[in-house]
């Protein structure tokens, strides 16, 4: 009987057996895992969409970092230091998520960088991103193919620090007159296919991202310039450059006047007094008024004024130099209301004594007299 019973008891289940289970139980576990989890990155992410779209000027995103952008989503601050990298729920740039850059407009050295490219915006974008997170300030794009397309191009001269340079008919002929052009070094590569052609393009954009990124690194603060003046100098004269019209219906002539007579001290000696008739016509002086600049002085004890244009020291007279980088620019009666104002303000009659009385220059006596000839 005990033999029975104990043959009637339910035995436990084999270990080869309890493996068999498990192993079915995470094959049919992991599928459905995979799909929920697939499923839930689909509804996330909105799922795939066209480069181009998401980055077009229409939408509200913009270019990471770059505040001015009409590509702009307003992003929220973290109070932490720290950013994170990583894919973004929202249809944005895919390699950037509330990442903000503070690039001073004075941060130097200035980073200028070049390529010749005709690829779209899902290659050209991240390699913008990747510059700009280390420091690159400006972006010269000589685009072609579909990089020259209207719908990446557009999004790209959005992006401030960017310029976007066009291989057109114009841009050939310019560089044909290039000085690389014509050196041996290069015409051994030329009127060949693929990456010979290739070749010759980047020389020739490169040359050209030369003069634009001078043109960009150049400084015009004040500030620095009056920042590398030595200690001990005391007054820094700017010589001026006057204005010549060209047209007598100019109604702003800080917009519309664009042709300056250069200050002598800016011009080589031959040059000035080789041109000196032809840029007198017939007028005693080079300038029609004042030719002799303005200056700027360091503040200290007993300074004065000397005049409308320097500066003097009751206890010294002041180190002085002149600049060669800096000038002036003065606007010489651009307008003929310019003419018909000073008139009015002057209580002088238009007689040749009276008027010698009244003014210091001969161009401005000459010019109060006519404007009251106008008047009669």
């Amino acid at each position: 009987m005990a033999g029975l019973y104990s043959s009637l008891r339910p035995q436990p289940p084999s270990s080869h057996h309890s493996f068999a289970s498990k192993l079915l139980l995470l094959l049919t576990l992991l599928p459905l895992t995979l799909a929920a989890f697939a499923f839930l990155l689909q509804w996330r992410g909105g799922g795939v969409d066209d480069p181009i779209a998401r980055w077009s000027p229409e939408e509200s995103h913009k270019f990471p970092g770059m505040d001015s952008s009409p590509l702009a989503t307003i992003g929220h601050s973290s109070p932490s230091d720290c950013v994170t990298l990583g894919r973004s729920s929202s249809s944005s740039f895919p390699y950037y998520r509330d990442w903000q850059f503070n690039f001073e407009s004075d941060l130097k050295p200035k980073i200028c960088i070049t390529t010749s490219t005709s690829a779209g915006l899902e290659q050209i974008l991240p390699w913008m991103f990747y510059h700009k997170v280390i420091g690159v300030t400006n972006f010269f794009l000589f685009v072609e193919g579909k990089a020259a397309s209207p719908s990446v191009s557009k999004v790209l001269e959005s992006i401030p620090g960017v310029k976007v340079i066009y291989r057109t008919r114009e841009l050939e002929e310019q560089q044909a007159k290039s000085r690389i052009w014509n050196e041996t070094w290069l015409s051994s590569f030329f009127y060949k296919p693929c990456n010979y052609e290739l070749f010759v393009k980047q020389s020739l954009n490169m040359e050209m991202a030369i003069v634009m990124a001078r043109l960009v690194a150049r400084e015009y603060s004040l500030r620095q310039l009056l920042l590398d003046v030595p200690g001990n100098v005391d007054m820094v004269v700017f010589p001026n450059y006057e204005s010549s019209i060209e047209r007598d219906d100019i109604m702003e002539p800080f917009t519309e006047v664009s042709m300056f007579k250069k200050n002598y001290d800016h011009l080589p000696k031959d040059t000035y007094f080789g041109m000196y008739k032809e840029s007198t016509r017939g007028n005693p002086n080079y300038f029609l008024t004042y030719g002799n600049g303005k200056s700027a002085a360091r503040v200290q004890d007993h300074l004065r004024p000397n005049g409308a244009h320097r500066w003097h020291n009751y206890m010294k007279t002041p180190n002085e130099i002149k600049l060669e980088e800096a000038a002036v620019l003065h606007y010489t009666y651009t307008k003929f209301s310019d003419l018909t104002s000073r008139r009015d303000r002057c209580g002088c009659k238009p007689t040749k004594e009276d008027v010698k009385r009244c003014f210091m220059l001969e161009f401005d006596r000459a010019l109060y007299q006519i404007s009251n000839l106008l008047l009669l």
